[in-house]
């Protein structure tokens, strides 16, 4: 996607400032950005279930939902929308309802005239998917748009009649076998799947468009509204609102720090108008994430004091990893390390198993977990006990300097401790700095000295633009030291640590930027350095960097939902959460199956009452299978493909 590289995406990469938009009504409740970030979720009763709907919707609107999507896959659903707003607004409810459109036009068509705002899926709406490979030329390729067009055509003109609202909702599991065909799985394959839909909206003078690029993939998606801005802009569209979301973002911490990794990186770019945090939970738990999610900017100075930097080798529409020298085992095509800090706390051969290691005394041997930390921050005092082989400990410079046995052990410098230092390792030294610190003669030093680690933290309420300035002014440079990102965790809670978090080091991680994550409690956080370790390798692996656990893509429970998703879910993840780097997808029914799952190696759909349909990659490998074995045949289907591995023992998980 190098001929879009130069398009800007964004208002200002180094003061926050939100895009603007056009306005766009739905119900009494605009988006755009002249209104507030919007929160909405959606409904997993059955649709047909009037009085389990209302009841959820208000339990939805009650906990923060701004807008509620209902879906309608068939025409009885549409009719029953009419149904659940009469008896929501004998209630005194308000809240616009959407409705939720795959592969039923004549659905979508009955829905706008009842609900504020439809939302249909361009890789469905007019196309079956099939995953075949089609071939083009161009004549068949526009006899193909024209379809679509007359197709589509008829819910616009109802749409702009009753004055109903439309999200046109691209999916990357989901694009169709023509776009597919010509654009290939790509964030430019997905705003072209919604440029089909825009402009045939646009031809008819109608503009009440929210517009969405969700994939459960976070580099796939950030990259997609990325590019969907910079070419709504350079090719002349209104500049729509954007609906923001990571799909099947899954449940727990896990969809969370996904969810912000995702939405976060947005929302610090100054995009997004309305969001959802989709996860495998109830739906009135999803409000208040996004909205802590969302709060964050409700207030955010607009002036950062960060000197602006053009890059010259950054692309915001595709990741590429920043290329830097290996200092030790950091940096190059290492994986980003996690560094925990014990400088605080008891360091002990009891308290380091909140890290991932264990000592074993019956065989007097150490043994390591998925989230084994690679070194450990012990400040001024030295382990008084042997390390597991390969993890590292780094001191505070003036103490190391003491020590005799330097091994295992590295020094950790201020700029100006290590710019005047007499003595540094031979090999790795970490050199701490805070963003606004990176002055000329450290530069000048850099340039040269290829024994550095820079730890970079910033202070700053733009931390990852303050951060992202700071990468770019390196590489600028031509400086390719390998960078490590300190955070000092000041939050209130967890879930509010979780959400910041992944945000400030997650959108640095999606975009290629990070070498390795260091979570530091502050002196008034109590915050346990097993939370935190957890917390550094779920949002590397959030922003796929580092594949530490099994990773699971499910979807939030809906109407359609064929099995209980939170159950199964949980049954899944009790039977293969010990499969390292492996992703399973686990969807309600097969409008979330194999597409909304394209990233998954293995996947457990519903397809019908009870039964399954089971997959590897987007192969189907067995259908009809009775639900009550499904989880023992996905275990086989992963065993006869060589990626079972048996559980490991209790006490190296706990």
């Amino acid at each position: 996607m190098d001929q879009f590289i130069n398009l800007p995406y964004c208002p200002d990469q180094f003061n926050y400032k939100r895009r603007e938009t056009v306005s766009v009504n739905i119900g009494d409740v605009p988006c755009g950005s002249q209104h507030p970030i919007r929160i909405q979720s959606m409904t997993t009763v059955d649709t047909m279930d009037t009085i389990g709907s209302v009841e959820q919707v208000i339990r939805m609107v009650e906990s923060g939902c701004e807008y509620v999507r209902i879906t309608a896959p068939s025409l009885k659903e549409a009719q029953n929308l009419a149904e659940i707003k009469k008896s929501l607004r004998a209630k005194g409810y308000q809240v616009p309802l959407v409705a939720d459109i795959h592969f039923t036009p004549n659905a979508a068509e009955l829905a706008a005239r009842i609900v504020e705002k439809v939302r249909v899926n361009p890789g469905n709406y007019a196309d079956k998917k099939r995953f075949d490979i089609l071939e083009y030329d161009d004549a068949s390729y526009q006899a193909e748009l024209d379809r679509i067009r007359e197709r589509f055509l008829p819910l616009v003109k109802i749409c702009k009649e009753e004055g109903t609202a439309m999200r046109i909702g691209t999916n990357h599991g989901s694009l169709s076998d023509r776009i597919l065909s010509r654009y290939g799985d790509t964030p430019n394959g997905m705003v072209e799947s919604a440029f089909e839909f825009l402009r045939i909206c646009e031809d008819e003078n109608y503009h009440d468009i929210v517009i969405s690029m969700k994939a459960s993939n976070t580099r796939v998606m950030v990259q997609a509204y990325r590019l969907l801005v910079a070419r709504l802009d350079a090719e002349k569209f209104k500049p729509y609102p954007l609906h923001l979301g990571v799909t099947e973002a899954g449940e727990g911490e896990d969809g969370r720090v996904k969810s912000a990794v995702g939405i976060g990186t947005l929302l610090e770019d100054g995009l997004g108008d309305t969001v959802r945090v989709s996860l495998t939970e109830e739906p009135e738990f999803e409000a208040p994430v996004a909205k802590m999610l969302v709060d964050r900017y409700a207030n955010r100075t607009s002036v950062s004091g960060i000197t602006s930097v053009k890059p010259t080798v950054f692309n915001p529409f595709e990741y590429k990893r920043r290329v830097t020298n290996e200092v030790g085992s950091i940096g190059l095509e290492n994986v980003p390390r996690v560094i925990a800090d014990f400088s605080q706390k008891d360091l002990s051969v009891e308290s380091i198993k909140q890290v991932g290691h264990f000592y074993m005394p019956l065989t007097d041997k150490w043994s390591m977990n998925d989230l084994g930390v690679d070194m450990i921050y012990t400040g001024d005092s030295k382990a008084s006990f042997m390390l597991p082989n390969g993890l590292k400990e780094l001191m505070n410079a003036n103490s190391w300097i003491e020590v005799s046995d330097q091994e295992h052990c590295y020094p950790l410098f201020t700029a100006n401790e290590f710019l005047s230092a007499s003595r540094v390792h031979p090999l790795m030294n970490l050199v701490k700095v805070e963003a606004v610190g990176l002055d000329v003669e450290l530069i000048s030093r850099l340039k040269t000295d290829k024994s550095v680690v820079l730890v970079l933290e910033s202070f700053n309420e733009h931390q990852m633009a303050d951060l992202r300035s700071t990468i770019f002014k390196l590489d600028n440079s031509d400086i390719s030291v390998p960078v490590v990102f300190k955070r000092q965790c000041e939050e209130q809670s967890s879930e509010q640590l979780q959400l910041h978090a992944s945000t400030d080091l997650g959108g640095l991680l999606v975009d290629g930027f990070g070498d390795g994550v260091w979570l530091s409690p502050s002196a008034t956080s109590d915050f346990e350095l097993k939370e935190l370790n957890n917390l550094s390798f779920g949002i590397l692996q959030a922003a796929r960097t580092r594949m530490s656990k099994t990773e699971y893509i499910s979807c939030p429970s809906c109407g359609r939902t064929l099995f209980d998703l939170q159950e199964t879910t949980a049954m899944i993840r009790k039977r293969t959460d010990h499969l390292k780097g492996v992703k399973i997808g686990i969807m309600g029914c097969i409008v979330n199956g194999p597409g909304e799952m394209a990233d998954a190696d293995y996947g457990y759909v519903g397809s019908g009452p009870g039964k399954i349909t089971l997959y590897k990659g987007q192969e189907v490998m067995k259908k009809g299978v009775p639900s009550a074995g499904a989880v023992d045949e996905l275990i086989n289907i992963i065993k006869e493909d060589g990626n079972w591995v048996d559980p490991q023992l209790e006490e190296l998980t706990a």
